[in-house]
């Protein structure tokens, strides 16, 4: 069985790679391999993505995955951004980071964001391709739903009245961010 190693220490962004990905693989984490994340220094989630699978790749002789991926908020000047994980872990949980948002969007009357996905994929040789996903949608005024992780339950994709955590993970896993950039990428290789 072919070997992937998913460059992700998040247990969610494991889980939904690895449920896109063929069942040929056997999917690995660098948790189990107890390798570290490397330092985010890109400046776009596309330069993030493909530092996350240089670095992993370093470990390991096989292919890689990585994903970087944040929500991207209109009225707050398009943050958190590539800051999405390290906003959570300032206020200690996404809970808190979710709390900290709405209190910030309080009275905005435009709730417009964009939840983003960089995926980048490093071969055996080195050689590394990379795609994006964007959905649309809107935060809702409230954190609604306890399915998904991050902020999916403050996330309503476009055309829904419902947030991504409270929407079924088997739907939400076949229309989001990730799956779009996902879709993309098994364009440019066979994944």
């Amino acid at each position: 069985m072919k070997k992937i190693l998913i460059g992700t220490h998040n247990k969610g962004k494991f889980k939904e790679i690895a449920y896109l990905l063929s069942k040929k693989y056997k999917k690995i984490s660098p948790i189990s391999l107890k390798i570290k994340s490397p330092k985010e220094t890109g400046k776009s989630f596309f330069s993030n993505s493909r530092l996350k699978a240089k670095f992993f790749s370093r470990y390991v002789d096989y292919p890689v995955i990585s994903d970087d991926s944040g929500l991207c908020i209109k009225a707050l000047k398009n943050q958190p951004g590539i800051f999405s994980a390290r906003l959570a872990k300032k206020h200690g949980s996404f809970l808190n980071a979710m709390k900290f948002i709405l209190k910030k969007m309080k009275g905005q009357k435009n709730r417009k964001a964009t939840f983003v996905c960089s995926l980048s994929y490093i071969n055996n040789f080195g050689k590394i391709i990379s795609a994006e996903g964007k959905l649309k949608g809107n935060i809702s005024s409230k954190i609604l739903g306890k399915k998904g992780f991050g902020y999916d339950p403050i996330f309503i994709p476009e055309k829904y009245k419902i947030t991504f955590g409270q929407m079924l993970k088997s739907k939400k896993i076949k229309m989001d961010h990730r799956f779009l950039a996902f879709q993309k990428l098994k364009k440019k290789i066979k994944i």
